[in-house]
């Protein structure tokens, strides 16, 4: 049973976004917030918040937060916001501001499954 949290319509580019959830896919929840704490990118904040609600849903539902991973983390491509860039002799350039929809699903690991029952 995962625990699951996003962010839609995230104002970066689904490929930016997608480099910071490579980095933390698979790790211990713990280090993954630290991975992404220190994080230089840009992405890593938005990212962090998304991981942060996963954990605090977990909490919710009385999951041991200590035997927490990080199972499945992508940028989905969203919806691109189009705008009008005004060129030279009354042309234009179609703009596209990209967005993304960050998701994050936390999972217990093994060990403690196999404890609990």
């Amino acid at each position: 049973m995962g625990y699951r949290a996003s962010h839609r319509f995230a104002r970066i580019s689904p490929r930016k976004a997608g480099l910071v959830m490579e980095m933390i896919r698979g790790m211990p929840l713990e280090e993954a917030l630290k991975v992404l704490d220190f994080s230089p990118k840009r992405a890593a904040k938005l990212v962090a918040k998304v991981v942060r609600s996963a954990m605090a849903n977990a909490d919710e539902q009385e999951a041991d937060l200590e035997a927490l991973y990080v199972a499945d983390a992508r940028a989905d491509m969203g919806p691109a916001l189009k705008r009008v860039w005004p060129r030279s002799r009354g042309s234009a350039d179609m703009l596209r501001r990209p967005t993304c929809h960050l998701i994050v699903e936390l999972e217990q690991t093994k060990d403690s499954k196999e404890a609990e029952g």
